[in-house]
């Protein structure tokens, strides 16, 4: 059912717990279907220097969690921002697909905690498929 990755971030999920006076805070989820994501940022001159998440769901939102900070550690905001769902399911080695929606708000809760990154600091740009209206997104059923 879940590949040996899911498996090994969900029992051991890397960058759990939050940042003080982070760069940028994004929360998103739906407490009606049980999975929200937080996620803080720690941004210095456009790196993300330190990311941590706090998740409560199931153990593929746990997972896909622990994946996706993996991933934009280390990176520029604009590298973190093509972070895709999808990206994130195939570096687990792929999810059920009813479990799908877990990567689609792990990819959310990056764009969400930028948007608040840039916000924060009086910067003005898109963000590629985030309309800002966190709600709207999870407005999804599984």
């Amino acid at each position: 059912m879940y590949s040996e990755k899911v498996m090994d971030h969900f029992s051991n999920p890397r960058n759990v717990g939050e940042i003080e006076n982070a760069s940028g805070v994004g929360e998103v989820g739906n407490a009606k279907c049980g999975d929200i994501m937080k996620m803080f940022l720690k941004i210095e001159e456009g790196v993300i220097v330190d990311v941590k998440f706090k998740t409560f769901g199931c153990g593929a939102a746990v997972a896909t969690s622990s994946m996706a900070t993996e991933m934009i550690k280390g990176k520029t905001v604009e590298e973190a921002l093509l972070l895709t769902n999808k990206a994130v399911v195939e570096a687990l080695d792929g999810l059920p697909p009813a479990k799908i929606h877990c990567s689609v708000l792990a990819e959310e809760a990056v764009k969400s905690a930028v948007a608040d990154y840039y916000k924060k600091n009086g910067i003005e740009k898109e963000i590629p498929g985030c309309t800002g209206d966190c709600a709207a997104c999870h407005l999804h059923d599984h």
